[in-house]
């Protein structure tokens, strides 16, 4: 079983290139401090590493 992590918009995606917005996107976050939970997929560490400043990532036990 692929453990699960949550993640949370902390910072703004104004002002930062379109590909870190589009990442921010991809995971579901577009408003500040909304949370999701996914999946830890290879995919999904690639969105993190790349706007791993404009989030929080937590794991779920």
């Amino acid at each position: 079983m692929s453990r699960k992590i949550r993640i949370t918009q902390t910072g703004s995606p104004i002002g930062r290139p379109k590909d870190q917005r589009a990442s921010l996107v991809a995971l579901g976050l577009n408003k500040m401090h909304r949370s999701r939970e996914l999946e830890e997929t290879p995919v999904i560490k690639g969105l993190v590493n790349k706007v791993g400043h404009l989030i929080k990532v937590e794991e779920i036990k």
